[in-house]
């Protein structure tokens, strides 16, 4: 971009006193190149003296009027702008109708800024018309991005996404680097706000670092606070302060007065959350300046919540209510404004004791964040969106169990939890509400013979309900920070570990004294237990927790362990008549599709061995070159107690749904995978689903939702329970451990003690030097219930 302001430059001056004609046009072009750059003001200087009378009728009659427009709207002159862009348009259709839809395309982002977001997909339309009439794909490229943009205004991010695809493919083709960079930073910020941190940061640099590289500072100055935003939300707040000091300064050399608000209030909320207030007043006070003096009026809301945030923190209740007040009640303000400031309300009123008010505002805000999630069409999406919001769910937990109200605070815990699977399952009576009820725990524990173990991970203090069939309690544990470090190190120490006695397993004990210990009296040996996780807790085998007395030992040896989402899906799960049926359908041993996924080699021993346990009138066998995607699907698979698969899975972690059995090849063409999202859509009432595949769990755990691969997709589809893999598993022990399961099985056990029957067996083998004793082999298996 430097380069071709250089050679603009150059043109102009060196035309600007040979030909009155082309030394307009390369001023006009020098002066949108300037637009580009983020220097409006000097692009204004250019335009402002008046066309010669030759030139009135001409095309740059309109495109200096365009690009005058242009840049009196990026520098929030939004009046004077639209006069402008109103002056194109008259030009246009009197004497140039072929510029129509690029003034239709500059007043649709006109429209954006002044948040009429009609009359912007209106203007938009017709530029994309124009574009396509015109055969003008590097235009059509940018507007597809613009109606993109209008979406995500509209707070329709599933649709906005979806613009932006569309309008990437047309700008790759082309090589456009300029819009693609654009259309990968709005598409960043659409998954920021569904919650999708992981994809919106890794788009976010890739548009970034383009941007950088094309000289396109003003996009790369608006990317910089998306990077920014990302490391917010995920309370890496030090990552956050780096991103935005560095931006700071190329805000302030470029005039760019809307992001240097949002950079200053974005300043100012880190400061509120790492104890800063003075400083947080600083930050707040130049972004109020800016706007006192009417240079930026897009960061006002904003200003608004972070001024109401300092009045909390000073404790300056009745200014801090009157600013979340009143951008609840201000229309311009975004769902997400929205519920933040009546979260923040509750806060306030909680503060001042007034606890009715505090509970009517948390409960106006979790409506808020339900209805948003509502409007979200993909499912994919929806997976995501609570991400955004938990932290204020915490802080009802919060408020609730400060006044001793420990099972509402349940309610509302489990409020947040599996509502996707639960929408899946048509449950929706207890999931959908938005007001805390319906969900009797004890009773649950009881029908189940049982001992519910609830998680609640949060960013201050992190909560355990223990639910028996006699009782309820709780137990506060430690904050995020101090509880996944320690998950995430031991699940590495697991691959090598020997025995609970090995170098690795420190991590496995101050996981059980973080997590299990405070409650191991309500836990005797010996019980059933059915573990409902969060965050990262998903992602861990409890089995594997090391019990420090009387010797130390896997907490497998001690209970029979279920993992579940919700609460709600385990009361559905208890009312829901077992399958009668006992049949087998048995899929694996497929031919190799692709080098990615050679043979199994032990896959005939493993389908040989769980054949055995099925007379032939009650199994069906999809194997081989038999075994394919659409094989399964039209196999009625909803026919067949169990479900058994041998062959690799693979698990996206950036979309889930997306995660796949890999099977052999149609015949009718290079169609190998079933996925997810197809086995969702066909209804199951398996007893048993068991996916003797890597990664069959999942790889990525949501905000409420757990860790959604495969085994996910086939509770969604109605299995009561799933036995899935957390890392990929050995193909020399799995036969010998799905052997001992289905025998296990075969003598009328249930799947869980089964399972664990199995694993047991590998984990005592009677051959000492066996490296089957290894966690690596048997604890990669966990058991699902609750569909």
């Amino acid at each position: 971009m430097s380069s071709a302001l250089q050679d603009a430059d150059q043109s102009y001056n060196r035309y600007s006193e040979t030909s009155v004609e082309w030394g307009w046009r390369f001023r006009i072009l020098k002066a949108h190149i300037l637009v580009l750059q983020g220097l409006n003001d000097e692009a204004l200087v250019l335009l402002n003296e008046s066309l010669p009378p030759s030139l009135a009728h001409s095309d740059l009659a309109v495109r200096r009027m365009l690009v005058r427009g242009l840049a009196q709207d990026y520098s929030q002159r939004l009046e004077e702008a639209e006069k402008s862009l109103h002056i194109a348009k008259e030009l246009a259709q009197l004497e140039q109708p072929q510029l129509l839809g690029d003034v239709a395309s500059a007043q649709g982002t006109l429209y954006v800024h002044q948040k009429r977001y009609a009359d912007a997909r209106a203007a938009y339309y017709k530029a994309l018309l124009a574009a396509r009439a015109g055969k003008n794909a590097g235009q059509e490229a940018g507007v597809l991005g613009s109606l993109g943009f209008v979406s995500m205004w509209q707070e329709h991010f599933d649709e906005a996404v979806d613009w932006f695809k569309a309008s990437l493919a047309v700008s790759e083709t082309l090589g456009a680097r300029d819009t693609s960079s654009k259309t990968l930073g709005n598409m960043g910020w659409s998954y920021r706000k569904l919650g999708d941190f992981e994809n919106a940061l890794t788009l976010y640099k890739q548009a970034e670092e383009a941007s950088r590289s094309s000289g396109l500072v003003g996009d790369q100055i608006y990317l910089l606070t998306g990077i920014s935003n990302v490391y917010y939300l995920q309370h890496d707040y030090d990552a956050a302060e780096t991103i935005l000091k560095q931006a700071l300064g190329l805000a302030r050399a470029h005039n760019d007065k809307g992001t240097l608000t949002e950079f200053l209030n974005d300043l100012a909320e880190i400061a509120i959350e790492t104890g800063q207030g003075d400083l947080a007043e600083k930050y707040a006070e130049e972004a109020f300046a800016i706007e006192q003096a009417g240079l930026d009026q897009t960061g006002v809301l904003k200003s608004q919540l972070v001024r109401g945030r300092i009045e909390e923190s000073k404790h300056d209740f009745a200014r801090a209510e009157e600013s979340f007040r009143g951008l609840i009640q201000n229309p311009k303000a975004d769902t997400s404004q929205k519920w933040e400031a009546e979260a923040r309300l509750a806060r306030v009123y909680a503060d001042e004791g007034l606890e009715a008010k505090a509970e009517k505002e948390f409960r106006r805000s979790l409506g808020t964040i339900e209805t948003a999630r509502s409007s979200v069409q993909a499912e994919e999406f929806r997976l995501s969106f609570l991400s955004t919001a938990i932290s204020f769910y915490s802080d009802y937990i919060e408020f609730l169990i400060s006044h001793k109200r420990i099972e509402d605070a349940l309610q509302v815990a489990e409020l947040s939890r599996a509502r996707t699977l639960a929408e899946g399952l048509a449950t929706t009576t207890n999931a959908a509400s938005r007001v805390p009820r319906g969900v009797q725990p004890q009773q649950i524990a009881q029908k189940l013979k049982a001992s519910l173990l609830f998680y609640w991970i949060g960013q201050n203090n992190s909560y355990l309900w223990v639910i028996t069939p006699a009782k309820t309690a709780y137990f506060k544990l430690p904050k995020a920070s101090e509880i996944e470090p320690a998950a995430k190190s031991y699940r590495k120490a697991l691959l090598g570990m020997r025995d609970a006695q090995d170098a690795g397993s420190g991590d496995g004990k101050k996981l059980y004294a973080m997590l299990v210990e405070p409650a191991k009296k309500l836990i005797p040996k010996g019980s059933r237990v059915i573990l409902l996780p969060a965050e990262s807790l998903y992602g861990l085998n409890f089995e594997t927790l090391i019990v420090p007395e009387p010797k130390p030992h896997f907490w497998i040896e001690d209970v029979t362990l279920t993992t579940a989402s919700s609460l709600t899906l385990l009361a559905s799960s208890v009312t829901r008549p077992p399958t009668m049926e006992k049949g087998l359908l048995l899929v694996g041993n497929t031919e190799q599709p692709n080098p990615d996924f050679p043979a199994l080699a032990q896959a005939p021993a493993e389908m040989n061995k769980i054949e055995h346990y099925f007379p032939d009138p009650n199994r069906k066998v999809l194997e081989g070159k038999q075994a394919t995607p659409t094989a399964y699907l039209s196999s009625n698979p909803e026919r067949f107690a169990y479900l058994h698969f041998v062959t690799h899975g693979t698990a996206s972690r950036t979309r889930p749904l997306e995660s796949a059995v890999i099977l052999s090849k149609e015949s009718s063409g290079d169609i190998y995978k079933l996925y997810a999202r197809d086995i969702v859509q066909h209804r199951l009432n398996a007893s048993l689903v068991t996916i003797s595949a890597c990664n069959g769990s999942g790889t990525r755990a949501y905000s409420g939702e757990g860790l959604v691969g495969l085994s996910w997709a086939f509770l969604r589809a109605g299995a009561h329970n799933v036995i899935g893999a957390l890392w990929e598993v050995s193909d020399a022990s799995t036969p010998q451990l799905m052997d001992a399961l289905y025998r296990e099985l075969n003598q009328g056990k249930d799947p869980a003690t089964a399972l664990r029957d199995a694993k047991l067996g590998l984990l005592h083998s009677a051959d000492s030097n066996s490296v089957f004793k290894k966690p690596f082999y048997w604890a990669p298996f966990q058991l699902y219930a609750g569909s």
